[in-house]
């Protein structure tokens, strides 16, 4: 019930009671300012944090997704936001292996949807084109540009991804699957290498490596295979399968070779960006630490060689 003082300042403002009250939400505001959510967005979900709060025919909360830059904020609605819990994070990431419902965490490395395809709302690559065509008008276009995000490959394993092009390309041989150790193998195994190593470790690693693997299994097969190494693929990966159990080291190094290109069209943060890289440059020193073990000497000719050894790994 709207007590005098409340009625005479509607009033005042060109409203009725009536009016005022039937704006009000009819149940409890469920998140309050600061608090962590996890937020979708299309069809992806994030961890986020709400900024403000307001009431506007219903509760409305203005959040910022963690890890991307405030050009993303906005304001959402209740149904898009769930509660931070251990059970909640469970179901999330559930979905990085099936990856229909999105990840949690592959943000930092760019979001798929379940045919392979970047989803267009959750890329910065229109706005990083309207950008450089903006810079170019002004004739301030610099190709440098494209230098900014640097990852440096210990050089011995340049020498392997000479050598996984020289046996590919020249001789037609394949990496023979499965392999052990697999990525998910490698990214545990670094994993425990960090905890002994750092004692106390941040939670963002785990999440960062969780990522590496899920977006490993959505690039493979759109830019690491050389043509030969398809139908081979198409062989060992099913809809039950993920290719992070069955490929091994070989594919995952390729993954480094884009990775600066990709995280180039990537709206991140410069300070998670930082913290990205510290972490990739260390993971390729602790392959480079295991060169012997997590990569093959040689590789295995396949029953059916391609008559062409044409390829280009997309």
């Amino acid at each position: 019930m709207t007590n005098p003082a409340e009625a005479e300042t509607i009033s005042a403002a060109g409203g009725t009671a009536q009016h005022f009250l039937q704006a009000q939400p009819s149940f409890p505001c469920p998140f309050a300012e600061g608090e962590r959510v996890i937020a979708s967005h299309g069809e992806f979900l994030y961890k986020a944090k709400v900024v403000k709060v307001k009431s506007e025919d219903g509760w409305l909360f203005y959040v910022h997704y963690m890890g991307w830059k405030k050009s993303w904020d906005e304001w959402v609605k209740v149904d898009r936001l769930m509660k931070y819990t251990d059970e909640n994070l469970q179901k999330v990431s559930q979905t990085a292996e099936g990856v229909k419902a999105g990840y949690l965490y592959p943000s930092k490395f760019g979001a798929f949807d379940a045919g392979g395809k970047k989803h267009k709302k959750d890329s910065a690559l229109l706005c990083r084109k309207r950008k450089r065509k903006h810079n170019m008008l002004k004739g301030k276009f610099n190709e440098s540009e494209e230098k900014i995000i640097n990852i440096s490959v210990p050089l011995t394993l340049k020498k392997q991804l000479i050598a996984d092009f020289v046996f590919i390309k020249q001789t037609g041989k394949l990496v023979k699957l499965p392999r052990t150790p697999n990525v998910n193998d490698i990214t545990e195994k670094y994993l425990d290498y960090r905890r002994k190593k750092d004692l106390v470790m941040s939670t963002s690693l785990g999440e960062i490596l969780s990522g590496l693997c899920a977006y490993f299994n959505k690039a493979l097969p759109m830019m690491l295979l050389y043509n030969n190494e398809r139908q081979q693929y198409q062989e060992a990966i099913n809809e039950n399968t993920s290719p992070s159990r069955v490929y091994g080291a070989e594919h995952l190094l390729r993954l480094f070779v884009k990775l600066p290109a990709l995280l180039y069209d990537l709206n991140i943060e410069e300070e998670t960006l930082r913290n990205l890289l510290g972490n990739i440059h260390d993971f390729l020193k602790f392959l480079q630490m295991h060169q012997s073990v997590f990569f093959l000497p040689t590789y295995d000719v396949p029953e059916h060689t391609p008559r062409s050894t044409d390829i280009e790994c997309n």
